[in-house]
């Protein structure tokens, strides 16, 4: 690597490099986050913190066709009626939030998401 180094007042103050040689170093370092980011989500997915979904789940779920609490609910293996049941709510509240005729309250979406085992971030229709 060739620097060439710029002084103030007899001290360091900058070092210059060739652009390439910058672009290298930039990669670099975005390659250790990516590694990790990796690790990170690695020792959560050990530790239980997080999960694994499949493909075809996540698909959906970045596509946004299909309400988020819908295919969560699917995913989890839960009918609408189960679920209301699990968060206190009635079946037609579960449709009418899939539908997108109603939004749900903070309270009603944090009770699905603690019975779909998800944040409730993961239910917000975008």
């Amino acid at each position: 690597m060739s620097v060439q180094i710029i002084e103030k007042s007899g001290k360091p103050e900058y070092a210059v490099i060739p652009y390439a040689e910058y672009q290298e170093l930039l990669e670099m370092a975005q390659d250790a986050r990516d590694t990790q980011d990796a690790d990170a989500a690695k020792a959560e997915l050990l530790a239980g913190e997080d999960e694994c979904i499949p493909a075809a789940i996540a698909r959906r779920l970045v596509l946004g066709e299909e309400h988020p609490l819908k295919v969560w609910r699917e995913y989890r293996g839960f009918t609408q009626e189960l679920l209301g049941i699990e968060a206190g709510i009635g079946k037609s509240y579960v449709s009418q939030i899939e539908a997108g005729a109603k939004t749900g309250s903070t309270k009603v979406l944090s009770a699905l998401a603690k019975a779909l085992e998800v944040e409730i971030d993961d239910l917000l229709d975008r």
